[in-house]
């Protein structure tokens, strides 16, 4: 039974799809000016690990993200550079999409504001008909937030709050609410815009999603995901504008949000300008340690960035690496079965992610079996069949969770045992001939690092 913690109830709900095991989940993707940094990363790696997850269970899974090609950062920076904005945002679209593959994130299915425009048209003139909208002239098409009694259920807010005028293209004194969003934006001088029967423009930032999930699901659906901080106004408005347009509710039935990657207790964010991007990260660290690092947190808890937790996740995953191939080298001939532990860290694995997702367990019922079965693994001692099982039970986690890398960093076998070697001291608490071994591992040009997933040796 899976459950998951619905923003909207504040509770943890088990699943239960509109239609039977057919899910539909719609995620937020980027605005495409810039390259994504990790904070962004943990977002979609989180929600393709929800994705396959499901798979593997059985579900059938309807998974769209939206790309936003159309907004006032990218008119901004085109104009920086003196280029089409359209062009512009295809060439980051195309690196967005570039880095996910690189990541691993294979399970969404992408598509473009701009490619949605008769749909977006369609629902503003929608809530003009049904007096949910109003016109500003030479500025734009706003909801009148007056006609729609419900708004805040998802933040917790009202459209008198202070900051509720706060978004991106809805900042104008002519408003009837304080709160009240840009559904269109009347065309401006070199902005992009599209021809429309209420005044030629562009959408407003909200209403691209809503137009684009209404046309491939319906005015309902399942899951809707993105980063926590979309809940307000972003979230807020897509409920807001869609079910006064449809008449139905709810919009969605469960909504998961993903907290912030922190450096130094800071949001992760370009506007600070303490960012990592994920291109700059993968000349450094492989995927799978990416994605061990995004995952080794609960989704809904901030994830600290810093070069000790990069270095911890390269431990891991170097950890589960080096028992896969040992496991790989195992002749099978041994007389030791191990399936039921096996047995037991699968349903482990299986609770922790039927329990919101919560990958961190996961990844810990992982490790706890890879202790139990090293001893095992390295004395060649296990029969044929719990080899089996124990491939096919990794060839799971990986399917799902994707940390297992087949590039593993050489490390020459004297260096090995060396740190093989003071790991017998520490265990020892023999601290002094652990030190002299650390320095002579110095001495020889590479680095120990102890790590909570043990020791990481590194080149100088």
């Amino acid at each position: 039974m899976i459950k998951i913690l619905n923003t909207i109830s504040g509770k943890k709900e088990e699943l239960a799809p509109m239609d039977s095991k057919k899910v539909r989940m719609f995620v937020c993707g980027p605005t495409v000016y810039d390259y994504i940094h990790i904070g962004n990363a943990r977002t979609f790696v989180f929600f393709d690990v929800v994705a396959k997850y499901l798979r593997y269970e059985g579900y059938k899974i309807d998974y769209i993200q939206n790309i936003t090609d159309i907004d006032n950062k990218i008119i901004e920076q085109a104009q920086k550079e003196g280029v089409d904005s359209l062009e512009y945002a295809k060439k980051y679209s195309d690196i967005f999409k570039e880095d996910m593959l690189a990541l691993g994130v294979t399970s969404p299915e992408y598509k473009n504001a701009t490619d949605h425009i008769p749909q977006v048209i369609k629902q503003v003139q929608t809530l003009l008909d049904k007096g949910n909208a109003y016109t500003i002239e030479n500025d734009g098409i706003y909801f009148d937030l007056s006609t729609f009694p419900d708004y805040g259920k998802l933040s917790g807010r009202t459209s008198g709050m202070a900051d509720d005028a706060v978004s991106r293209i809805d900042d104008s004194d002519k408003k009837r609410n304080r709160g009240d969003f840009a559904l269109w934006k009347f065309s401006q001088k070199s902005d992009p815009s599209w021809p429309a029967q209420f005044g030629d423009g562009r959408p407003g930032w909200h209403i691209e999603d809503t137009a684009i999930t209404d046309k491939y699901f319906g005015p309902q659906y399942d899951i809707h995901g993105g980063g926590q901080d979309l809940i307000f106004p972003h979230h807020e408005a897509e409920i807001t504008q869609q079910e006064a347009a449809s008449g139905k509710k709810p919009f969605v039935k469960y909504w998961m949000h993903v907290a912030f990657v922190v450096s130094k207790e800071q949001k992760m964010s370009k506007s600070l300008g303490n960012f990592a991007t994920v291109r700059q990260l993968l000349k450094k660290y492989p995927k799978e340690v990416l994605r061990f690092y995004l995952l080794s947190g609960y989704y809904r808890s901030p994830l600290e960035f810093g070069d000790k937790a990069l270095k911890q996740a390269e431990a891991g995953v170097g950890r589960i690496t080096e028992f896969v191939q040992k496991l790989n080298l195992s002749d099978g001939n041994g007389k030791e079965n191990i399936e039921e532990a096996s047995t037991q860290s699968q349903k482990q694995f299986t609770e922790a992610m039927d329990n919101d997702f919560n990958t961190p367990d996961a990844l810990g019922s992982v490790f706890e079996f890879i202790r139990t079965a090293n001893p095992m693994v390295n004395t060649n001692s296990l029969d044929t069949k719990s080899i089996n099982s124990v491939k096919l039970y990794l060839e799971k986690v990986n399917s799902i969770l994707g940390i297992v890398t087949t590039d593993k960093k050489e490390i020459p076998e004297e260096i090995q045992k060396m740190i093989k070697e003071r790991e017998k001291f520490r265990a020892e608490k023999n601290y002094e001939e652990s030190d002299k071994l650390r320095d002579k591992i110095r001495s020889l040009g590479y680095e120990i690092e102890d790590t909570i997933y043990g020791p990481i040796a590194t080149k100088q």
